[in-house]
């Protein structure tokens, strides 16, 4: 499909007609299972994809504004072009494990519990975001900018954080593992 709007679309109860969206947006629509779906340059808005098996898709250059991807495996979303924007978004408990975000951008999202275990975060855009009890583990953050971000404990010693950007007021977010106190 091209060019298509879907608007209060309950796709746990209806299934995609297609294989393969392009420049579509879909407003206050749920999700709960979606395989082997191609979306290129989709939007989604106010969606609830919470938890849902999201395996074997494509998702190049999508754009979700205000939605609710609790708990999304994106492990299971193909590699080959996979960029998303992420606005506002509760992306709690995803899992981004070994995947390339360089590409992406996330905005205003909270984090809690997110599993970035061997991500390439390099020069990604990521601001204002929450990160509390996030998982960084092997994690690339070279380049990236944390200056706006907020909760997250980042161990240097597991992680690559070459020219990566920190606030002073976040130094305690890099060095929680030390026995020292931070004033």
């Amino acid at each position: 499909m091209y060019k298509q709007a879907f608007n209060n679309i309950d796709f746990s109860e209806q299934k995609l007609a297609d294989s393969e969206y392009e420049n579509c947006t879909f407003n206050n629509c749920i999700f709960n299972s979606i395989k082997g779906i191609t979306f290129n340059d989709c939007e989604f808005i106010n969606c609830n994809f919470s938890n849902a098996n999201i395996d074997v898709c494509i998702l190049n250059d999508c754009t979700f504004n205000d939605c609710k991807l609790v708990g999304l495996n994106f492990n299971r979303v193909k590699d080959f072009g996979f960029c998303i924007t992420a606005n506002n978004c509760n992306l709690s408990y995803a899992t981004f494990e070994r995947k390339k975000l360089n590409k992406s951008k996330f905005y205003d999202c909270l984090m809690k519990g997110t599993n970035f275990t061997q991500t390439d975060l390099s020069s990604s855009k990521i601001n204002n975001c929450d990160f509390t009890e996030a998982v960084f583990e092997q994690t690339n953050l070279e380049g990236a900018d944390f200056t706006t971000n907020i909760n997250f404990l980042i161990d240097p010693a597991i992680n690559k954080v070459k020219k990566a950007k920190f606030s002073r007021h976040q130094l305690s977010g890099l060095l929680y593992r030390y026995p020292i106190i931070i004033e």
